[in-house]
């Protein structure tokens, strides 16, 4: 999977002071009729607090004007090239959203294009103010950046042709044993993932996705090894030709990434995100997903906020 080839995250009380730094000393001067506010035991910010403030890239994005994005060109349906030439995919909205949100203008925005392993050290040399192109998150990379919350949760599915294949879903796959064969992309890793939902199929390695789907095209395998994002994308593409087995593992959770020691900057991207799945914007989110990945979202509930039930 294209997430697997590669935060100390802000507890709620460093992101409590930080708000209070933001706005404590000037409510708590007034109150006070301008005595000092230390000398009556209410917190004032920080040096520490002060500095990171003035230094968040929040305010350095908003004065430079743009926003500046790594993220992918070559992985639909995440970040692409549509045959005009235009960056798309579900990636790309999300970043187009954030510019939006700082500017009240999407294309206020510059990205830079970079393989997946230079996400990393793009974020740390300050090269891009955010990463967003399909970061798998995991123990290892919160060490190196602060992730946000997840915006998608990934996994490996089972792509069959929808007519003229001998197997209809995974329960016909699975009974099947080794008369089963499945293809995927090369990797260290294949024959394990696959022999994790059919442990009695053959397996088949190619050089790419698109080689393994080829194959499943002219019939050579019975089933190809795909992230179900792309399943979903390929069969958007070409409706009636594919079908979903109706199995899904190994999940994984797809985030951005910004450089690690700025709460400001993650608490606003994360309140974008959150907005987008579940409050003023979430008709752009819910737009994006249905377009990337035929997926209808359900509208959150009114009243009390679901995600705290």
């Amino acid at each position: 999977m294209g997430a697997h080839d590669d935060k100390a995250s802000t507890s709620d009380t460093d992101l409590t002071l930080e708000r209070r730094s933001l706005f404590g000393l000037g409510l708590a001067g007034a109150a006070l009729g301008g005595l000092a506010a230390g000398s009556l035991g209410v917190l004032a910010p920080t040096a520490a607090n002060a500095q990171t403030v003035a230094k968040s890239k929040l305010y350095t994005v908003k004065e430079r004007g743009k926003l500046i994005v790594g993220t992918g060109s070559t992985n639909p349906p995440w970040h692409f090239q549509d045959a005009s030439g235009k960056l798309v995919g579900m990636d790309i909205d999300l970043a187009k959203l954030l510019a939006k949100s700082l500017f009240d203008d999407p294309e206020k925005i510059e990205f830079v294009l970079q393989g997946s392993d230079a996400r990393i050290p793009s974020l740390v040399t300050d090269k891009v103010d955010i990463v967003v192109q399909w970061m798998t998150v995991t123990a290892g990379r919160a060490q190196q950046v602060d992730f946000t919350i997840p915006y998608y949760r990934e996994g490996v599915g089972l792509i069959l042709l929808a007519r003229g294949g001998k197997y209809k879903n995974y329960d016909e796959l699975k009974a099947a044993g080794k008369e089963v064969t499945v293809g995927g992309m090369q990797n260290v890793f294949l024959e394990e993932w696959i022999h994790k939902a059919l442990p009695d199929a053959k397996v088949d390695a190619f050089e790419s996705p698109d080689a393994a789907m080829q194959a499943l095209n002219a019939r050579r395998i019975d089933a190809s090894m795909q992230d179900q994002s792309a399943m979903r994308w390929l069969m958007q593409q070409a409706p009636g030709r594919f079908v979903d087995s109706s199995f899904g593992w190994m999940p994984n959770s797809y985030a951005s990434a910004v450089k690690p020691g700025d709460p400001i900057w993650l608490n606003w991207v994360n309140t974008v995100y959150k907005e987008a799945m579940m409050g003023v914007d979430f008709d752009y989110f819910a737009a994006s997903y249905k377009k990337w990945f035929g997926i209808e979202l359900p509208i959150p509930k009114v009243g009390f906020p679901q995600e705290f039930a």
